[in-house]
Formats: C-alpha cells, sequence, structure tokens
C-alpha cells in the first residue's frame, strides 16, 4: 500500500455468476474516474487493460455442479502469474472484477508471491456472502460462490491448487465482514476453516471500528500483511444497487468508508480487488462511484 505505483487490472469475467453484467464492471469503475482520482493522490498508475475472457455464449457450461470450471481455473491461472508479475516490480495490484470467482487467481498470484519468500498472507473479505460453497453442497453450481473455499483448500481441484500448492491462506489469518445470507450447510465450513467471520449482528452489536480492528489483527499476526477483498453486495442495495445478489440490511455508506480508512491506517494492505459491479442492475453507475470512493479511501484519500 506504502507502493507509489499502481497496476490496474480488468477481469471481466462473468462465468461465476448466475447474472449477466458483471463482465461490464471494470468499464464501469475506469468510467467512474478511477485512474484520475488515485493519479490525484499521487500514485503513478499503469493501467495493464483487461485480461481476454471466454464469453458464455460460446463456452460449454461443463459440470452443473462447478460450471465453466476449466475457463474460470484459466483465467484464475493467469490472472495469478499477473499479479505476481505487479509485485515483483514493486507495485501495488488492484482488480477489477468481474464476478467474485476472480479471487482465487488474485489471493493464489499474491500468496505464491510471499510463500516463495517463506511468508504467509492474511485476507480479509468483505461481503454479504461467505463464498465458501463448493461443488458438492452448491445450490446453483456457479462458482462466484465457491472462491474462498478453494483458497482455504476445499474445493475443485483445479482452483484449490492454482500455482501448485494448497492452501493459499490459513484459517487463522482469514476474517469475513458483513455476511448476512450464508446457505445452511456452508456454515459447516466456515467453521471448519477456522476463519473469523463477523455477521451484520456483530456489526450492530459492536460496531465496525471494533470489527475492523480486530480483523486487522488477525490478518496481519506472523503474515507480511494482507490481500483485501470487496465485494459490492457487502454495501447495503440502498447504496449500492448494481449487484448480481442483493441482501438487505447490509453495510451503510459511512460503514463502508470507514473499514476502507481504517485499512489504510494500518499500513499493511498487500494487494485489493474489488468485484461485482454490474452495470445493467445498476442506477445512473451509482454502484461503480462508490467502488471508486471507496478503493481510494482505502489507499490514501482522507476527508481532512
Amino acid at each position: 500500500m506504502r507502493k507509489s505505483q499502481v497496476a490496474i487490472l480488468g477481469v471481466p469475467l462473468d462465468l461465476g455468476a448466475g447474472r449477466r453484467g458483471v463482465d461490464m464492471g471494470p468499464s464501469a469503475l475506469r468510467l467512474a474516474g478511477l485512474n484520475t482520482k488515485l493519479e490525484s493522490l499521487g500514485y503513478t498508475v499503469q493501467d495493464l487493460g483487461n485480461l481476454p475472457v471466454a464469453q458464455q455464449e460460446s463456452t460449454p457450461t461443463g459440470r452443473d455442479n462447478a460450471k465453466y470450471l476449466p475457463q474460470i481455473a484459466k483465467i484464475c491461472a493467469s490472472l495469478a502469474e499477473s499479479l505476481e508479475t505487479a509485485l515483483r516490480e514493486g507495485k501495488f495490484p488492484l482488480v477489477l472484477g468481474g464476478d467474485h470467482s476472480v479471487a482465487v487467481g488474485t489471493i493464489a498470484g499474491v500468496s505464491h508471491t510471499f510463500h516463495a519468500r517463506n511468508e504467509d498472507i492474511g485476507v480479509i473479505w468483505i461481503d454479504a456472502h461467505a463464498d465458501m460453497n463448493t461443488p458438492d453442497i452448491s445450490p446453483s453450481g456457479n462458482v462466484h460462490g465457491m472462491p474462498l473455499a478453494c483458497c482455504v483448500g476445499m474445493g475443485p481441484h483445479e482452483l484449490t491448487h492454482l500455482l501448485g500448492f494448497s492452501p493459499k491462506i490459513k484459517g487463522g489469518n482469514l476474517v469475513l465482514i458483513g455476511l448476512r445470507d450464508v446457505d445452511e450447510r456452508e456454515r459447516e465450513i466456515v467453521r471448519r476453516s477456522g476463519a473469523a467471520a463477523f455477521t451484520m449482528r456483530d456489526i450492530d452489536e459492536r460496531g465496525l471500528r471494533s470489527i475492523m480492528e480486530q480483523a486487522i489483527e488477525r490478518a496481519t499476526s506472523g503474515t507480511a500483511g494482507f490481500h483485501l477483498s470487496v465485494d459490492m453486495d457487502a454495501v447495503d442495495p440502498d447504496e449500492a444497487p448494481g449487484v448480481g445478489t442483493p441482501v438487505r440490511g447490509g453495510i451503510t455508506y459511512r460503514e463502508a468508508h470507514l473499514a476502507m480508512e481504517t485499512i489504510c491506517d494500518c499500513g499493511s494492505m498487500l494487494s485489493m480487488e474489488l468485484v461485482e459491479v454490474n452495470p445493467v442492475l445498476d442506477d445512473a453507475n451509482r454502484t461503480a462511484l462508490l467502488g471508486v470512493e471507496l478503493i481510494t479511501s482505502a489507499m490514501g484519500k482522507k476527508i481532512l
């Protein structure tokens, strides 16, 4: 996060999602002024464009319980390599999704970079959903509901062993924040993972500031730092309507900014991704505009 150069990489992947439109998320975020606003904070921005992604219309669905799995694994492998290159060059990687299955590639790339140095990474996962389904229990077979399980070593081999090692993160360094829609059988995987999981009730009762402090402490304990993954459906749909799986009762506008500002203050963020912006379902690009606000808050924009 202290790096002066930011490498932006778009991944217009919608193969993991149940609703179309998130493939336009990277363009919507750029249209909302992301690059210019990062430059105004003093960063040198290198926009690497978008990774090439297969289209649903020309791609076989494959397994019903893990749709488009080979194609998703391929794009995640390419993304992981791009992340490693950016980190080796001393740049801060910023990934724009696409659906949340891109996180397998992002986390694999960051983890592998530090794994080579005998260091671990933590992950802070801000999302309405746990994304810890596996093909055996997934109600939909959509891979965007599985990436976090894959990162802790549970799920299809094509994703759990991306880059040849598993798990990518230890449960003790993983924190989920903002949960309010978790599938019945998925709950057991969350518990088995060893992750710290904070629901919206926890936020209501304890306040987000306290939870963020605990999350950062856990994600940085014995690690080189942490990757931040933000799904825009963590925010209440009144503020972020342009998402594929909205759930009422989410994080408020100010809570979302507080989370990002607290992360910025700690100085331990290694990489970031923001996913699941769906312009087809949005209102005048509101969700992408908020996404850009949150990215810049995480990267140093302050009120005073």
